[in-house]
Order: C-alpha cells, then structure tokens, then sequence
C-alpha cells in the first residue's frame, strides 16, 4: 500500500469526517511543533521562552448514568515544551464522543471520571503533563488578565496609519526613538489563516516587552496586521510574534499572548513569556475560567 504523503496535521482538518456515537480516542492527533519552529530558528532543546497553550472547549458534554444531561466548559493546559500540539478539529471529535454517553451516577461523579478520562488520553498522546478542569453552568468567571494593556487600535495616530503589507513583514518593526522602558499593549485585530484549509482565524494579541529598545507603536500595529493572510496554527503565530520581537529589540523581558475566536466549539490561547512570573496569571491557571474577551 503506497504511503501518504499527507501531512499529519491534515488527516481530519479539512475534510468531511462523521461525527463519533461514542468515547473515541483513536480520533486525537499529535502534531509536532518542531517543523515550523525550525523556519524560525527555534531549538526545541534551547527554546528562548516558556508559555502554555491554554484550550477552551465550550461544547462538552455527557449522560449521567440516569440520562440526565451535564454541560459546561473544559479548560486545557498544556507546556509549551511538549513535543506537540493537538489537532484543533480532531479533538473537537473526540470530545463529541462523550456527548451522548453515560457517565457517573451523578453529575459530580460524571464529572470526576470523563476528566480522569481525557487527562489521560491527552497526557498519553502529547508525551506530557496535561492539566484541565471543567467548568458547568454554575461556575462564575474571574478577572482579566490584560485590563491596564493599552489598545494599538484606540491610539490617535492609528486612525491616519496607512496599511499595505498584509502577509507577515518582520522589516515593518522599527525601533523608537525614545529611551528604553516597558511597554503593555493589545490588539484585537490579529488575523491568520489556518495552515491547513486556508480560513480566517480572528483573535486578539496582548505584548509586554522591557528593555533598552522598544518599538514604535505605530510599526507594531502595522506588523501585526501583517500577519493577516500568514498560514500558521495559532501556537505558531504566539511564538512567530515572540520570535520576531526578541530579534528585533533584544528585550531584557517579554511576553506574548494571543486569544483567538472559538471555532468548532474550541478556542486556543497560547502564552509565551522569557520568564515564568511574566505569564498570564489567569489565564494560565486551570482552576480560573476567566472572562472572555471581544474575540472568544
């Protein structure tokens, strides 16, 4: 039997694939990250950041053994050395799976085994530490992590900015003239295309940086726009964003989160900073669902 040339990536994403009856783990795929960090000289091994990439899957749910339905949100954590990525569209399959199935005599219960479950399966397929925690309808959201970033967007001279680079330009970064320090700032106009099919994945971006070089804002929200038509998987637009900053402006600190819109029921979150203390606290914490943002 000849021996597909496909990629891994584009064994369900893409195509038309029937939805599960039942618990199917044969269903999740690993991607690994190694391929497109090498374009961008990242060394899994000397990696120039640590981060997570925060999953939320708004749409699983189980029967208790009663039949009774239980909702709620997932949320998934997992580091950003693992050897890869879950496929977006192949766990939102796999999740499906536990829709119409019966588990726990009671919805705590339930709830308790079909985490047991997914931790597992998750753990196994990324060869690594996968934490999560279920979210059902009576859990409260928490704070937000970004409240005193500025938006690029809201700033004066963005409304005279001209725009004409529409696939990712790392030149369009300048460095200001102005002393070094720190700057905290957002943008709710992040675009990239899925690597795969080709559609628009809308998200936000969020960027602390300190150090004795700091970008023009106005280069900044142009390099960002950018990216609008750039083929990546939203892990690999957190780190190409990260990676372009640290050459750019060598800073002494940074920190880069990117929020993209749900779809297919999931949203993905990642984070990528040069130190630990620097990362998202809510975000990044598995037992905080936090508010949502303009993109989610």
């Amino acid at each position: 039997m000849k021996k597909s040339s496909e990629p891994i990536e584009a064994q369900v994403l893409g195509k038309q694939v029937a939805y599960p009856k039942g618990y199917s783990p044969e269903l999740l795929v690993a991607v690994p990250r190694s391929a497109n960090r090498e374009i961008y000289g990242l060394q899994d091994n000397n990696l120039p950041f640590i981060g997570y990439d925060v999953w939320h899957a708004y749409e699983l749910g189980f029967l208790t053994d009663k039949g009774l339905p239980v909702s709620g949100v997932l949320k998934i954590i997992y580091p950003a050395n693992s050897p890869g990525i879950v496929e977006s569209k192949s766990l939102k399959l796999y999740l499906n799976g536990f829709n119409m199935s019966y588990y726990g005599a009671n919805r705590e219960d339930g709830i308790i085994k079909i985490c047991e479950i997914i931790k597992d399966d998750l753990s196994e397929l990324l060869k690594t530490k996968v934490e999560l925690h279920f979210f059902d309808a009576t859990a409260g959201e928490t704070g937000f992590d970004f409240g005193s970033y500025e938006l690029l967007e809201a700033r004066p001279e963005s409304e005279n900015l001209s725009f004409a680079d529409f696939k990712e330009n790392q030149s369009l970064l300048k460095i200001s003239d102005d002393k070094g320090g720190q700057i905290m700032v957002g943008t709710h106009l992040l675009r990239s295309k899925c690597r795969i099919t080709g559609q628009p994945d809308w998200g936000s971006a969020y960027i602390l940086l300190k150090g004795d070089q700091l970008p023009e804002l106005p280069s900044l929200l142009k390099y960002i726009v950018s990216i609008r038509n750039e083929n990546h998987f939203h892990e690999e637009i957190c780190e190409m964003i990260y990676k372009r900053l640290w050459d750019t402006f060598s800073p002494t600190e940074l920190m880069i989160s990117t929020i993209y819109t749900r779809r297919g029921g999931i949203d993905i979150c990642p984070a990528r900073a040069s130190k630990a203390s620097l990362l998202p606290k809510l975000l990044t914490n598995v037992n905080q669902l936090s508010k949502k943002l303009i993109r989610q």
